[in-house]
């Protein structure tokens, strides 16, 4: 009889990384608005960038990631926070997001609170509306059109 070796114990790829950019429309109590929103996620290690743009104007920055907790600055606000979890954020055109998890989920299914998928390709929802109230429990809506997805960007 022949030695066998042992079967050969695969360990799951990590996750790669993500880098998106979106056109973004808004409405709500404090006026309309238009621009761009670019996101570089890695849901494995919970690494997360997003820049919300306006024209002329960065409106919002948040990056970090699980191990060493994510920060939010709102130039505009005045504002600079410093967070464990992503679910501590209170994004002023998003859904509560608790995890990157949940922020891929919501971009590549359409899955979240408040979110409809308007449009779609092969690559997941090209169009999504969301409708939701803001810190204040005011109606907001945002829609974010989806301009570039790669999967394993650096």
């Amino acid at each position: 009889m022949a030695l066998q070796s042992p079967p050969a114990v695969s360990t799951p790829a990590p996750a790669m990384p993500i880098r998106a950019q979106y056109g973004w429309g808004y409405a709500g109590p404090d006026g309309e608005g238009i621009g761009t929103l670019s996101l570089l996620m890695e849901a494995a290690s919970g690494r997360l960038v997003i820049e919300l743009h306006a024209p002329g104007e960065r409106l919002l920055l948040l990056e970090g990631d699980s191990a060493s907790g994510y920060r939010l600055q709102v130039p505009r606000q005045k504002l600079d926070q410093r967070a464990t979890y992503l679910a501590e954020f209170s994004l002023p055109f998003l859904p509560r997001i608790p995890s990157v998890e949940a922020l891929l989920r919501l971009l590549r299914t359409g899955e979240g609170s408040g979110v409809s998928v308007t449009k779609k390709d092969a690559t997941g929802p090209l169009k999504l509306h969301w409708r939701g109230k803001d810190a204040r429990g005011k109606d907001e809506q945002v829609w974010l059109e989806r301009k570039r997805w790669e999967e394993g960007a650096r």
